[in-house]
């Protein structure tokens, strides 16, 4: 990733801002945290807390995956906003493009992650050793042999849906980890978080945060 990091030069995209919270649709190719090395400084909290300096992290997107991202702007926003990250009581919603054309309408992904520590990043199906993972899915429509997907994760694994859809044997269009051939020749990862849905740490008032997808 060093050598090929040329994050997109483009401007904050704010979907949500109040005393509390930050919602912003995030670019493909950026960083949501700094990487190891000044190379890898510029990413999406830096380019916020330039903006809003009092911006923190909650979670994160992997580099090439776009879409809503929350950002706490309180210690106690965080701690609040963390919490229902960590006990699944957020709702998220992707869409993705696949390769193949899905034969069933929707489904579950039941099976366990770990990290292939030879192949680092990457992720892998794992019996013995892997944490449990879950991801709900359902067909939107097929597009000349490719599937639109709606994809609903339970779990917040790393790279889970992508290893879950290429489990299935329908690996994320644009994937440069887990698509190969003509999967893998699309401009970007067919990936975006569309929807995030949470409670308001100032009150607990259910929100709905959406971004489209831009493909």
């Amino acid at each position: 990733m060093s050598n090929d990091y040329a994050p997109p030069d483009t401007p904050l995209d704010i979907v949500h801002s109040d005393h509390e919270l930050l919602a912003v649709n995030k670019p493909p190719g950026l960083l949501s945290v700094p990487g190891k090395g000044p190379h890898l400084a510029d990413c999406l909290i830096a380019r916020i807390q330039a903006a809003f300096p009092t911006a923190l992290l909650v979670h994160r997107l992997d580099r090439d995956t776009s879409g809503v991202m929350i950002f706490a702007l309180t210690p106690a926003a965080q701690r609040h906003l963390g919490l229902q990250f960590e006990k699944r009581q957020t709702k998220k919603t992707y869409v993705a493009r696949v390769w193949g054309e899905m034969a069933e309408r929707r489904g579950t992904v039941d099976l366990p992650l770990c990290v292939d520590w030879p192949n680092r990043p990457r992720q892998m199906v794992d019996h013995e050793n892997g944490r449990a993972a879950l991801t709900d899915w359902k067909v939107q429509r097929y597009d000349q042999g490719t599937t639109r997907v709606r994809l609903m994760p339970k779990t917040g694994r790393s790279h889970q849906l992508r290893v879950h859809m290429l489990a299935l044997g329908h690996p994320i269009l644009g994937d440069p980890f887990y698509a190969t051939g003509p999967a893998r020749d699309f401009p970007r990862l067919m990936l975006h978080a569309e929807e995030l849905r949470l409670r308001h740490p100032d009150g607990g008032r259910g929100m709905a945060f959406r971004a489209p997808a831009p493909f």
